[in-house]
């Protein structure tokens, strides 16, 4: 039975449903609609309700980069493995036009940047990845532009 259970917590899918039990996600609508078996991509949503909206009726901004923020860590964590140190080392957001509605944002490891990061990372270099990501609306109008920085090195 331990073995069933930790084989389903590494498990993509394991992974997806603890995140979307994990309280502050809950607690702010976000949940983690699609990702991966092998860890190359996810989706994320966030429908609004009154719990995750400001004064004037639009997502909390903290919440829209709340949604985004450990997502390209632990996708390239689960593809690299243990012998790998990944962390979030910076991020910035751009807030384009109010979000309302359900929002979501994709996020997409290519196995060309994942075999870049990797060489680099087994070469004994310090990796700085980044990525862009965009939190859509249900218009598909870009509500806000996060771009992410991680930290790699082999352990």
């Amino acid at each position: 039975m331990r073995k069933y259970l930790r084989r389903w917590i590494n498990s993509a899918q394991g992974l997806r449903l603890l995140l979307n039990w994990y309280r502050p996600y809950r607690g702010a609508g976000i949940k983690i609609t699609r990702m991966a078996d092998d860890f190359s991509s996810a989706r994320v949503e966030m429908r609004q309700t009154w719990y995750n909206s400001n004064y004037v009726g639009t997502h909390f901004g903290g919440s829209l980069y709340s949604m985004t923020d450990p997502l390209y860590m632990l996708l390239l964590m689960r593809q690299l493995g243990h012998d790998y140190i990944v962390w979030d080392k910076a991020a910035s957001i751009k807030f384009i036009k109010p979000g309302k509605g359900t929002v979501a944002a994709d996020f997409v490891i290519t196995p060309e940047q994942f075999a870049k990061i990797k060489a680099q990372a087994d070469a004994g270099e310090k990796v700085l990845p980044a990525w862009d990501v965009d939190v859509l609306d249900s218009q598909g109008d870009i509500v806000a532009k996060i771009h992410k920085t991680l930290y790699v090195k082999r352990k």
